[in-house]
């Protein structure tokens, strides 16, 4: 489960971000992701959805209060490639929604530019693992929310991060809490 870059313009100090080099950088890493894991699911903006191969399919989140503007008004929805099989389907443990709705509560900034809301991010998590055996691999971390909600869902997670500063964020985020032990 990742997010990278949408080649929108964000002022990174280890990555231009233009919509050249997040092609070029879809084009180098979807290849490594795809062989590393059996399921991989990406973030993307609705307008990058073209730049990404076909996927298996498509799992969204809907926010009725909105996510951004987009050329044709405000944008509702937002769209995650999935490539590889239902691990659900896969067990024999049924049929799961491919999207859901809701209107994540707010949140302090984190000091990332486009921080993604931990509930919904768990949500994602919880359809890409079927169990609390998986590893959960996001190679452009960011601020760690992928990290944050594969930890609600009791899964182990790896971050991987170019910006020192984002590192720093995961890391106060995810700070060793107290952890409940079994009676």
């Amino acid at each position: 489960m990742t997010d990278p870059p949408f080649g929108i313009g964000i002022e990174y100090s280890a990555f231009i971000d233009t919509e050249e080099n997040v092609k070029k950088l879809i084009e180098e890493t979807l290849p490594l992701m795809l062989k590393a894991a059996p399921i991989v699911a990406i973030a993307t903006g609705i307008r990058q959805l073209w730049w990404y191969p076909q996927p298996t399919w498509i799992l969204g989140h809907f926010n009725p209060a909105g996510e951004r503007c987009s050329s044709w008004g405000f944008t509702n929805w937002m769209p995650v490639l999935v490539y590889g099989k239902c691990p659900y389907l896969a067990k024999g443990l049924g049929s799961r929604p491919d999207s859901f709705s809701t209107r994540p509560k707010t949140y302090k900034p984190n000091g990332h530019p486009c921080p993604k809301h931990p509930s919904v991010w768990r949500w994602f998590v919880n359809r890409i693992i079927a169990d609390d055996s998986g590893t959960v691999i996001d190679p452009f971390m960011g601020s760690g929310t992928t990290l944050e909600a594969a930890k609600m869902c009791g899964l182990k997670a790896i971050g991987i991060e170019i910006e020192e500063r984002y590192c720093e964020i995961a890391a106060n985020r995810l700070r060793q809490g107290v952890l409940p032990f079994a009676g």
